[in-house]
This record gives structure tokens, sequence and C-alpha cells, in this order.
């Protein structure tokens, strides 16, 4: 055995001989086990979901040492596979004890409370060998809330305590515990998906997604970086995961880049940025899009779609940059490297171009993702056969395994954050903290955006971001949902169009319901919607806002939550995919992070879009119409940032660049935005007459 430290900076053991093989060999039954329960579910769900946390909670104690140093100690390795072995045990034998725990009355007898415990205190010393301290260490504070200390806090927050009885069989059956919503999600949704990337990258997918990247981009100015941009973006709907990304992709584009002329900084941040959109891309977003849609219980395929746009709107902001970039330093573009499109995909074309599509196809059919993930599998298999690199038996043991190896983070993760989330429920937390929101806020949509984006950097720094978008949808989307309907409602009635049962519940909330009957401003009108308590607000909204709306609003609010949770990947001082970035390009990390975090802008702008405008409606005209513009917009405000468009601008022009970025994004009429549009392109068409020559015919 030796030590490793992979891309996600775990240190891990490495077995050779037998070992190696029996550790493969439950890999593979792991795997197998899950697609043949996808289409044939034999046992229960907590059984199903149980047996997922038994396995991977095995494989991470004894792939991922308790003290780092020990890999190659036999002591240590026999008290990692104890641990391992007595926490799958336990986690296999709970969904057994349900029964008689109920015929008791829910009384847990001596064997269920040590199965309990060692279920609980694994998934806190599992979770701190893959992620860290922080979401142990918020397990323990949430337990010890409920059980212990809750009943010592004053106001809004004490909460009058649970037995420890209670407390156990809650965390292990409970709708959101252990093994409840997040565990059902991981162990069906998102696993079958990181087997199906697994596919993908052993069939030689991901040498496709940098050819054709090179094909499109390769001659462009700034090509290279638009080719990390491209394929940043396509990689993304394999691995889902920024660091993962960037050590993937990283290792092609960024030397590239940097031959190209690019300082190693900016290529460092550019590859950052990118591949922190991939967690953004449809279909697979990460785990994200499947926490999302049992969290609003909107169709997963619902919400792929409108992810959609802006996705592609947060790739055309980071390839602005590049493209300014490369034109204020004058950087021609690069010979060609004889690759084309036609060539890229007689490589390898095949093993990606179907599978996706058949994916993407099956959802909008109405297939479950479940379904849809291991019909894609298959499709790549047999796709492969179309390429130069053909998946023959070996290659489809050695993606299933790992497959397997790859979920085995992630698996722990979702499982063990369901112990703060059921607690999270129980108490009530969700609710308080939404009002507290809406209360610091002023009722002020941008101030609550703001709160919400510090959360998530904060918490970012010691959470991946699939924890820290679960925690703070948990806690903040309501608030947020709320807020973004409350601008319906204001418009209502500042219309008059609020009728009568509208005006009558108002009545409980105004101080004066005389102002109720003239005309009202709707400077007036958000005054008072804003004021409102939440026992008024929320029958207020369920009568005015139209169903279509408030589910956009939802989604809107989730989908903010999920944009802003990856800012810790591009922002200082954490910034994991910058620094992952950094150490390829050979550049400082605090600068490739400001570099990334400056990049990554549509991070921010993107989700303000979904806040104030029907980005994520659904109706495609309008959205396509908010794109357009946000294109424009975007361009325009990078421009100002970087005092260049085709060639340098001066301060007078960057100024009036921004101001007509901002109004083709911000909610204002269609002609405002028509005539900032206007001002854009006409100011692009006069810069681009202003280049030299030479640079002009290398435009």
């Amino acid at each position: 055995m030796s030590e490793e430290k992979p891309a996600e900076g775990l240190v891990q053991r490495v077995f050779s001989g037998w070992p190696n093989q029996a550790l493969t060999l439950l890999c593979l039954l792991i795997a197998l086990g899950h697609i043949y329960v996808a289409f044939d579910p034999i046992i229960s769900e907590l059984q199903r979901n149980a047996y997922h946390f038994a396995g991977f909670a095995f494989l991470a104690a004894v792939l991922h040492p308790m003290i780092r140093g020990t890999a190659r100690s036999g002591a240590m390795l026999a008290v990692d596979l104890t641990l391992g072995c007595l926490v799958a045990a336990s986690a296999i034998y709970l969904p057994f004890a349900e029964q008689g725990i109920y015929d008791r009355d829910v009384k847990l007898n001596g064997l269920d409370w040590m199965a309990a415990i060692l279920c609980v205190v694994g998934a806190i010393e599992l979770t701190r060998r893959l992620t860290g301290w922080v979401i142990p260490l918020l397990i323990i504070i949430a337990i010890s809330y409920v059980g212990l200390w809750g009943k010592f806090i004053s106001g809004v927050f004490s909460f009058p305590g649970l037995s420890w009885e209670s407390i156990a069989f809650r965390s292990i059956y409970g709708d959101d515990a252990m093994f409840g919503t997040i565990a059902r999600i991981s162990s069906t949704y998102v696993f079958l998906f990181i087997i199906f990337g697994a596919f993908l990258l052993r069939s030689g997918a991901g040498d496709f997604v940098i050819n054709l990247a090179r094909a499109v981009a390769g001659r462009m100015v700034g090509g290279p970086g638009i080719v990390a941009v491209i394929a940043s973006g396509l990689t993304g709907t394999i691995s889902g995961s920024a660091v993962a990304n960037t050590a993937s992709t990283g290792v092609i584009t960024i030397p590239l880049m940097k031959r190209a002329g690019f300082p190693p900084r900016f290529a460092g941040g550019v590859e950052a940025a990118s591949s922190t959109g991939g967690q953004l891309m449809p279909p697979i977003m990460g785990a994200g899009a499947f926490v999302m849609a049992s969290f609003t219980q909107i169709p997963y395929e619902t919400i792929v779609a409108v992810a959609a746009l802006p996705a592609l709107l947060y790739f055309l902001s980071v390839a602005f940059f590049v493209r300014i970039e490369a034109r204020r330093l004058g950087l021609p573009p690069m010979d060609s490297d004889g690759e084309t499109l036609g060539s890229a995909f007689a490589k390898g074309g095949a093993s990606f171009v179907i599978p996706i599509g058949g994916l993407i196809g099956m959802l909008v059919a109405g297939f479950t993702p479940a379904y849809a993930a291991v019909f894609g599998i298959i499709a790549v298999i047999a796709s492969s056969w179309l390429t130069r690199n053909p998946m023959g038996p070996r290659a489809v043991l050695e993606a299933l395994v790992m497959g397997t190896k790859g979920m085995i983070m992630t698996a722990v993760l979702l499982c063990a954050v369901g112990l703060v989330v059921n607690v999270i429920a129980t108490a009530g937390i969700g609710n308080t903290f939404s009002l507290m929101i809406a209360e610091w806020a002023g009722g002020n949509l941008l101030v609550a955006i703001t709160l919400i984006a510090l959360a998530s950097l904060v918490l970012g720094m010691g959470l991946p971001v699939t924890a820290a978008y679960i925690v703070l949808a948990t806690l903040s989307a309501p608030a947020l949902a709320g807020m973004i309907q409350d601008r319906f409602v204001i418009d209502a009635l500042a219309s008059g169009t609020i009728g009568e049962a509208g005006k009558a519940i108002l009545m409980f909330g105004v101080p004066d319901p005389s102002i109720l009957a003239g005309p009202i401003t709707p400077e007036d009108a958000a005054a008072i919607i804003k004021s409102l308590p939440l026992e008024v607000a929320a029958p207020l909204r369920d009568l005015t806002v139209p169903s279509e709306v408030a589910v956009a609003a939802v989604l809107s609010a989730h989908m903010i939550i999920f944009w802003l949770s990856q800012d810790s990947n591009v922002t200082p001082p954490v910034a994991l995919a910058a620094f992952t970035a950094a150490a390829i390009a050979k550049a400082p990390a605090m600068a490739t992070g400001f570099a990334s975090w400056k990049l990554a802008k549509g991070l921010y702008i993107v989700p303000l879009m979904m806040a104030y405008t029907p980005f994520l409606s659904g109706d495609w005209g309008v959205m396509l119409v908010i794109f357009a513009f946000g294109v424009v917009g975007i361009y325009a405000l990078a421009g100002a940032l970087q005092g260049c468009m085709e060639s340098p601008v001066g301060w007078l022009t960057r100024i009036v660049l921004g101001v007509a970025g901002a109004a083709c994004i911000w909610p204002t009429s269609l002609p405002v935005h028509a005539i900032a549009a206007a001002i854009v392109i006409g100011l692009l068409v006069w810069n681009r007459q202003q280049m030299p020559e030479s640079a002009a015919q290398n435009a």
C-alpha cells in the first residue's frame, strides 16, 4: 500500500494484489446492484438508501485513513476496516429493525441503540475524512441543539427539546434523515449519472470534447481561452465537479493558453471560472438538479430545460472576457493544429453525441432520470463501437468501478447532511431563518440575495457545493421565493387588479385600511406589501399569484441559491477550483483566485436576472428575449471592466458601456432595453473601425 493525493485533495490508500481485487469486486457489485434496483425495485426505499450508505461508508473507511500519514500502517488499516464493517453492518441492520421498533411503541432496544449510534458517529467521522470539519461540527451542533441546549436559548430559536430516543429514531427513519429524501436522491439519480459520466470518460468522450473545442475555437482570437470555456462546459455534463473539471481539462487548456500569450494567473482563472460553470450545465448539473427537483417537487426535466439558457449565458460571459483580454493584449490567433470538426467527430464524437442526445430525448419524452441514465450507459457502450475506442467487457467493468469510486464522497456527504436537514425540519429553523432574512432585508430582494451570497461564501469555505446548496435552500429558499412572488402582488395592487378578496386580506395587515380605497402608486404598493406580516403575506400570495408564476418563483429562488453556492470555487479567500488551476498554471494562488472571481461575474449577474425577470418562467419566447439582451448587456459590462472591446476604449466609453450594459440586463421596458442594446452595438461597430489594420486582419 502507498499514499497518494488525488485531485480533490483527499489522502487515499492504494491497494495491490488480492485486497485490490476484492475492493474492485465490491465496487463492481455496488454499481451493478444500484443499476438493477433502478429497473426492478425488489427492496424498499429505506433498505435501498441504507444499503447505499453501508457500501460507500465501508469504501470510505477503508480507502481514506483516519489519520494522514498512516496509509501504510497495518494497525490503522485494521482500525479503519473494523469501523467500516461496523458502520456498514449497522446500516444494513436498521431497516430490518424498523418494524420491531414500531411494535414496541417506538422504543429502541440495546442493539437498535448501538446500530443507530454507530451510523451517526460513522457518518460524522467519515464526512470529516472526506470533507473536513465543517459538516461534522454542523451535525454535532444540530443534534445537541434539539437534545441538549436548545431549551436554554431564549427567543425565536428556543426549542423545548426531544428525548435522545426520539432523536435517534428521527435521525435514522425520518423523511429528511440519514436514509430519507436526500439519501434517496443519492442512491438513485446521482449515482446513476455518476456512472454515466464514468462511462463517457472511459469511452474517450473527454478527449472528444477537447478536440471539438480546438476545432471550433482554436483559430479564433483568444482561441485557447475559448477552447477552455467550451471544453469545461461540455466536460461539466460528464463530471459535475468544478475541481475535477479543472484538474482534467486544465492540464491541456492552461498550457495552451500560456503558449498563446495569456498571463499564467489569467489562464488559471479562465479554467477555474469555466469549470465552475460545469455544475450549471444541464443535463447533469452535479447533484444539484436532482436535489432541487426533490426540494421543489418540480420535474427534473423542467429544471434542466430552463437552466440551459442561463448556463449558456454564463459561459458566454467568460468567453467575452477571454476575447476582450486577447484583444487588449494584442494576441493573434494561434496556428491551426490540423483538428477539424470532421476529424474530431471521427475520433470520438459518436460516444458523446449519441448518449447525450439520447439522454436528453428520453427526459423530454417523460422517462424518469434513473431510466434515462441507465439507457444512456447502454448507449455509451454501443456508440463507442463507432469510434476508435470501442468498449469491451474490461472497459465496461473499469467504468463501473470508476463510477463507484467517484461516488464515495458524494454518497457519504448526502446521507450525512440529512442529519442536519432533519434537525432543521424538526425544529422549524428553516421558517424562522427565512423570516429573519425577510426582516433583515426589509423586503428588499437585492439585499436578500446579497445576504444569501455572503452566507454561501462563508459556508463554501468548509462545505462542498451540494451541501452548501442544501443547507442554504433549506434555510432561505422560502423567504426568497416569497419575495419574488411579492413583485407580482405589488404590480397587482398598484394596477388595481388585486381584487376585493385580496383587499380583504390586506385589511388585516395595513395600519390604515382607508389607503386601499383610492389609487395606489407602485412605490406605495411596494411599501405596503413589504410591511405585511407573514400570516397576511402568505395567504395574499396564494390568492393573488397564479400557480405558474408561483412555481417559477420557487424555481428561481432555488436556482439563485444553487448558482450562488458555486462562488466558493472562484471567490477568495477559498477559491478551490482557482487554487487547483493555479497549481497547474504555476501562478500565485491568490492572484489566480482574484482573476477567476473577476471572470466569473456571470455567477452574480445571472441570478439577479432570475430574480427580477421571468428568465425561468418556461415561456421560451420571453426567455429568449431576456437571453438576447443579457448577451449584449454582459458583453458591455465585460468591456467596461476590461477597458477594451475589439480595441481599447477610454474612460468615457467605459462608463457609457457600463450604464448601457446594466440597462440591457435590469428589468425595465422593452424600448429601454432596445435603446441600450443599440448603443452597445453602435459602440462595438465604432470601436471595431478604430482597430489597427493588422489587428483587423486577425479578427
